[in-house]
């Protein structure tokens, strides 16, 4: 493949020539090669390393994010989980054995992971490296071939990623296509084993339909609004803990406390003390703070400044559409029928609503669409089971926010209309592939002649014994 057409910026109609070139490399088997595997892991971790000033320069003009920000939240996620992939690798691609009744003896069965083939991913704008590459660490250990996608929103990062990606990683193996919704469509016009998207519930319902055609199993990573119920605790602590959550990203993050449910004798107090940890992060005016991110765009802009006229501005509220600058803002006195609460807020805007108890905040939280996390504050054990038994999300997290996605071995995925499937940690290498049976039985000794035609009293009483 000539490398102009490996990678970057494509014409619609050379997508089915760079898909087929793509397939074509897994068909020749080198993709599932575990020495193939492992060398695609240790190179993202030098992608990782020697181009993180590169990246974090991208991201900054995508997203003014600050430097350590970027480590954090992109890279260092990343390089965990490629890391954590390598150490537990040769054990995940084991084949096991699984026993066989008596009635089938003797015989042997195991089971063993297999790959894919050809996956496309598809990435959103607000974690551009982080949810491209999370993906395709799963897909690469699990010895697929992969199409990526990144987000056109994003688009200094998406071109570092084009530049990038085709010197650490094989460049026949793994191909990025840059473009807008032109190339999109035209990419989920071809036949895909698996497509893992991440973005909003609109576009993944069209992503599910385009797979259908091909009955392409999907993975969707979407969202939706992440309730926070707060009903005690250290209210210092508790409010610097949703206000990382939040501001984090500039509040961009899909599991970012969405808005916030606290008991009536609690909200006030909660309210003066997310001000004041909003105040001790980034200042008493964010916009000169270093700390603090910019809205994508102006049409997302102007969708966030619609909302706050949603409610009573507690702190923050200001605003330059220039800038594209959106000062944390605390909002009260929100109605739940208003637009605020209608859909996924996605930037540093928190609604807090009185409510009496935990049970009128479950009836809220499960009234609405199954939300991609949960978090509860409350020092209750009691509490926390009945909010586990009572409420239906992606994760569920007592006394923290966000930082959950920082542990290998949980699954990160959503329920109902915030996704579908799971990644990070093993769960990636799962997604990516299928856990194929492998049935044995020699023929020097018919055994299985007792459950062949014709039938009598005999062989029933046999049968019925044996299985």
């Amino acid at each position: 493949m000539s490398a102009d057409l490996a990678s970057g910026q494509a014409n619609p109609g050379t997508i089915p020539e760079q898909v087929a070139a793509v397939r074509k490399t897994y068909d020749s088997g080198r993709t599932r090669e575990l020495a193939w595997r492992r060398g695609q892991l240790q190179a993202m971790l030098r992608l990782l390393s020697e181009r993180e000033e590169e990246l974090a320069a991208a991201l900054h003009t995508d997203l003014g994010k600050n430097k350590l920000e970027s480590y954090l939240t992109e890279v260092s996620i990343t390089r965990s989980e490629v890391e954590y992939t390598l150490k537990h690798l040769a054990d995940w691609t084991r084949s096991r054995k699984v026993p066989v009744p008596l009635g089938l003896q003797p015989a042997s069965a195991r089971t063993e992971p297999q790959p894919l083939g050809v996956v496309l991913i598809i990435s959103p704008w607000n974690y551009p490296v982080q949810l491209l590459l999370a993906p395709l660490i799963g897909a690469l250990a699990a010895g697929n071939a992969a199409v990526l996608k990144p987000s056109e929103l994003a688009p200094a990062t998406s071109a570092a990623l084009a530049r990038i990606l085709p010197h650490y990683l094989d460049p026949e193996a793994v191909v990025v296509i840059e473009g807008a919704q032109e190339e999109s469509e035209a990419l989920l016009k071809e036949r895909f084993d698996h497509i893992f998207f991440t973005g909003g519930e609109r576009v993944g319902k069209a992503v599910m339909r385009a797979a259908a055609e091909h009955l392409t199993p999907v993975t969707l990573e979407l969202g939706g609004k992440s309730p926070a119920v707060v009903l005690d605790g250290n209210l210092a602590t508790v409010a610097r803990r949703l206000v990382y959550g939040k501001l984090m990203n500039a509040g961009q993050t899909c599991v970012a406390p969405d808005y916030v449910l606290a008991t009536e004798d609690i909200a006030p107090k909660l309210v003066a003390a997310l001000g004041k940890a909003i105040r001790e992060f980034v200042g008493k005016d964010p916009s000169r703070s270093p700390d603090f991110g910019r809205i994508i765009n102006e049409r997302h802009f102007d969708r966030l400044t619609g909302y706050l006229s949603d409610g009573t501005v507690a702190s923050g509220g200001r605003s330059d559409r220039e800038a594209l600058y959106l000062e944390p803002t605390v909002l009260t006195g929100v109605a739940l029928e208003s637009p605020v609460m209608q859909e996924e807020i996605f930037g540093p805007i928190l609604p807090v609503i009185p409510v009496p108890d935990l049970n009128a905040a479950m009836d809220i939280i499960n009234s609405r669409p199954s939300p991609l996390a949960s978090y509860l504050f409350t020092s209750s054990a009691a509490n926390q089971r009945k909010f586990e038994e009572g409420v239906r999300a992606g994760s569920v997290n007592h006394n923290a926010a966000i930082v959950q996605l920082a542990v290998p071995e949980l699954p990160f995925g959503g329920a109902g209309a915030s996704g579908m499937g799971a990644y990070h940690g093993k769960h990636s290498f799962d997604t990516f592939s299928q856990l194929r049976p492998v049935f044995s039985k020699g023929t020097l000794l018919d055994t299985l002649r007792v459950a062949y035609p014709p039938y009598n009293g005999f062989k029933s009483r046999i049968l019925r014994r044996l299985l």
